[in-house]
């Protein structure tokens, strides 16, 4: 029994990273592409490495790209990013459930490596969730994020200029990459992504406010006003069906 008690950890985690390798291979253009993307905005590639080493977030860090080729201030961009990654707080609560470890500390640790991705795996896991199942997990996913975004922008840099340049229109295909699958699952990702549009081409054409808080309030707004007339319209549903 001794034996199994020690050798399950060391189970757990070969089994977590077994897991991963699909995250990590998923994970390689992706950050490639980031890199690629971050050499062309202007940053380092010590900036573009610590990016992903202290954010691990694929979409706040495109998002983050695009503020700062804006010349959006920091506060606008971190509070961005948070509304952007307010799903991690559910997320994590989901799979505190599942987590067979009662250690505050290892879950507080492990918290930093969840994404959509990993968080995916592990929810589907038939088994408890262990940490060192996540600890294996996520390991291969990160170091897939952030060595190949490191990677990216040494490609991007052996690019000629004028190709680098031209990369920058990358970064907004990337996002309609991103957008167009939800928007044909969901009519109302679709309304909230007009809305959230009109409402940012209003605080720009009127200069009411700076490109990066047009986009932090036209984001709010729109999200608010959708939420409350799907809210609405449930609840006139419910009054119907009674």
């Amino acid at each position: 029994m001794a034996e199994i008690a020690v050798n399950k950890p060391a189970t757990e985690y070969r089994r977590g990273l077994q897991s991963g390798i699909s995250i990590a291979i998923g994970y390689a253009p992706i950050a490639l592409t980031f890199g690629l993307l971050a050499k062309t905005t202007g940053l380092s590639i010590g900036e573009t490495a610590l990016m992903s080493l202290l954010v691990f977030a694929g979409a706040a860090q495109y998002i983050s790209l695009s503020l700062l080729s804006l010349g959006t201030g920091i506060f606008e961009i971190i509070l961005t990013t948070f509304i952007v990654n307010i799903r991690h707080f559910l997320m994590s609560t989901s799979l505190n459930e599942k987590w067979e470890d009662s250690q505050t500390a290892n879950k507080a640790i492990l918290s930093f490596g969840i994404t959509d991705e990993t968080f995916s795996v592990a929810a589907v896991r038939d088994e408890k969730v262990t940490s060192g199942y996540m600890l294996g997990l996520i390991s291969i996913s990160y170091s897939s994020w952030v060595v190949c975004s490191g990677l990216g922008h040494l490609i991007g840099a052996s690019l000629p200029q004028t190709l680098q340049e031209s990369m920058s229109v990358a970064l907004y295909a990337m996002f309609v990459g991103l957008l167009v699958p939800s928007m044909k699952k969901s009519v109302k990702v679709v309304f909230l992504a007009a809305l959230a549009a009109i409402f940012n081409i209003i605080f720009t054409l009127t200069n009411a406010l700076s490109t990066g808080w047009a986009i932090v309030l036209a984001t709010l707004l729109s999200a608010v006003i959708v939420e409350l007339i799907e809210n609405a319209r449930n609840r006139q549903r419910r009054r119907e069906h009674e």
